[in-house]
């Protein structure tokens, strides 16, 4: 009876650590570095300089939005003003022109600042060349030092910036799946 105390003991303590060492020994050394977008990005002058021109025209922009909406406010106050000696096509007539105008200031803000809006592209068209030299950038470095991924610290999800084709398996997946890789 002592002895298979004794054997359950090493086998619950001993096997695990055994099997723990040999673990580093069994898996392929894969290197891995971190880097700090939000640092990264500070520290660009092209990135603030975009980032600046950005408020600017997103200001601007606003601007005129606020300037038909208060146009559209100011029109529906002088139309309860004088609604008791307007007749009814007057009254027609002024509230179209209202939602006319409290249309085309929402109109404007979707051209301006909606999912595929000026400002998305303008974004686009300034961060995207920076984005694209910072990613070539980790990329190379990653190449040169033997990096299989680099993951992006400064991120609540810790994000994956770069990861080594050698350690991509979307193809193996999708033979797998039953679909061919083209």
């Amino acid at each position: 009876m002592n002895k298979k105390k004794i054997l359950s003991k090493v086998l619950r303590y001993v096997l695990p650590l055994y099997l723990f060492t040999l673990l580093p020994l069994s898996a392929s050394a894969q290197k891995f570095a971190l880097i700090d977008m939000e640092y990264i990005l500070r520290n660009v002058p092209a990135y603030e300089r975009a980032n600046e021109q950005l408020n600017q025209v997103s200001k601007k922009w606003q601007a005129e939005v606020e300037a038909l909406n208060t146009e559209a406010s100011t029109m529906y106050k002088n139309y309860q003003n004088e609604v008791v000696f307007l007749s009814q096509e007057q009254k027609k007539k002024k509230q179209e022109a209202i939602v006319a105008k409290e249309k085309q200031a929402s109109d404007l803000k979707r051209k301006y600042f909606g999912p595929e809006g000026e400002l998305f592209k303008k974004r686009t068209s300034l961060i995207t060349p920076i984005q694209d030299e910072i990613y070539n950038a980790v990329k190379d470095i990653a190449d040169q030092r033997g990096y299989s991924l680099v993951i992006d610290r400064s991120s609540n999800s810790a994000g994956i910036i770069y990861g080594s084709p050698k350690v991509d398996i979307s193809n193996e997946v999708l033979q797998k799946l039953g679909y061919s890789n083209q």
